[in-house]
């Protein structure tokens, strides 16, 4: 269930070729210091995708929920931290620090939590069976700073998923800040490092988690949204768009995150089946971010791939509207970490403002995490070739080492 210590100087892992082969490779552990490298983006098994007349006309059970449901019951997604949980996060903190490991191989085993365990068990399988998100509050990033706070973080993480590259410069501790980057540039720039509007998606991992160092003077609030919800909603009002979204004629941009020999962009669905399995039902998954479907006109001009079509913009149009229709809003404050699963939730933020330098008060900064959760463990069944590795998804340029930086760069 959770990632353990490799003694070993090298381990064998399936590593793709060409976004298919699962041809063991070694991975050499003076790199990824866990013995275990993120897999990145791939193309699906286009086999393995199922047709529309597959897919449920309603759906129904513990993923679907309503905004209504938990907009004036904070106290059903929100957990404040107690005393005691701070303490053994602060202990099993303190006690990583003094054995001098790399924060890049953070786990389990040398973050131990034998109290919060079992809860972040419940709270795991909540994110991925149930509802899809949680709030935690109370985490102590003033008193503990930023380097206690990034190893507690990630150790807490750890319980959650697997770590995985979130950018192809290996950061397994993302940044979510203002860099000053041109917005509209969005074949070259990654939204998070600016701060503009985010648009309903879901990130390249099974679950996202966001720690809230400082906040913006305005702006920069969250929404999530049920995929789930979406989906009836669609299917009882705009079928058309509901099928056009599980076909796999949508490209996505890798905005030059590329491995040797790979594609720049792949071209797959939005809605997806689970794989079969005898006794369990194939839910209905999703994998979306306008930003990276709209930002591919470099191709499409070339012919190399189709430019979007009408009926592929009206769709993309009708899967904001109707996210932002069923929308649960949140404020993050100092101290919040919010999960979200990006297997049945979307999440969006508003766009937002800093501080004027001169005010002395810092930038709106989120410190965040990608993480894998493979379907040996609980994770949910991919019509993916890396569907069972351990760091499944993310985002993995050759052999880029993981890094786990305390600020953006």
């Amino acid at each position: 269930m959770a990632p353990t210590a490799v003694e070993s100087s090298s381990v064998p892992t399936s590593v793709p070729s060409k976004g298919q082969s699962t041809t063991p490779k070694q991975v050499d552990t003076s790199i990824f210091p866990d013995g275990i490298k993120t897999s990145g983006q791939h193309p699906p098994l286009y086999d393995q995708l199922a047709p529309y007349s597959a897919f449920p006309q309603t759906i129904t059970g513990p993923t679907v929920w309503a905004a209504d449901d938990y907009a004036s019951h904070s106290e059903r997604w929100t957990h404040v931290f107690s005393d005691a949980e701070i303490q053994e996060l602060s202990t099993a903190a303190d006690n990583f620090t003094a054995k001098g490991l790399p924060l890049t191989g953070i786990n389990p085993s040398n973050f131990p939590l034998p109290n919060l365990s079992a809860s972040l068990k419940a709270m795991r399988n909540e994110l991925l069976n149930g509802k899809g998100f949680i709030l935690y509050k109370g985490f102590p990033v003033e008193k503990w700073g930023s380097h206690k706070c990034a190893i507690a973080y990630m150790g807490l993480g750890t319980y959650i998923g697997y770590p995985v590259s979130q950018n192809g410069r290996g950061h397994i501790l993302g940044h979510v800040k203002d860099l000053g980057e041109d917005s509209t540039q969005i074949d070259k720039v990654r939204i998070y490092r600016t701060n503009a509007r985010q648009f309903f998606h879901a990130d390249d991992a099974d679950v996202v988690g966001l720690l809230c160092i400082a906040r913006a003077q305005e702006g920069g609030e969250s929404d999530v949204a049920c995929i789930h919800d979406v989906w009836n909603i669609l299917q009882q009002e705009h079928p058309d768009v509901a099928e056009l979204l599980t076909q796999p004629v949508w490209y996505f941009d890798r905005k030059g995150e590329v491995s040797q020999g790979e594609e720049p962009y792949i071209r797959t669905a939005v809605f997806y089946l689970e794989t079969p399995e005898e006794g369990k039902e194939q839910r209905v998954y999703c994998k979306w971010d306008p930003y990276y479907v709209r930002s591919l006109t470099r191709f499409s001009d070339k012919g190399e791939i189709p430019p979007l079509s009408k009926e592929q913009v009206h769709a993309l149009e009708t899967l904001e509207a109707v996210c932002s229709r069923v929308k649960l809003h949140m404020i993050l404050e100092v101290g919040d970490i919010q999960f979200v699963t990006n297997s049945h939730i979307l999440h969006a933020r508003t766009a937002y403002r800093d501080y004027a330098p001169e005010s002395g008060m810092p930038r709106r900064h989120l410190m965040r995490l990608w993480l894998a959760t493979p379907t040996s463990e609980g994770g949910w069944r991919l019509p993916f070739h890396d569907a069972d590795e351990k760091k499944r998804g993310g985002i993995q340029v050759d052999d880029t080492p993981p890094v786990a930086r305390l600020d953006a760069d």
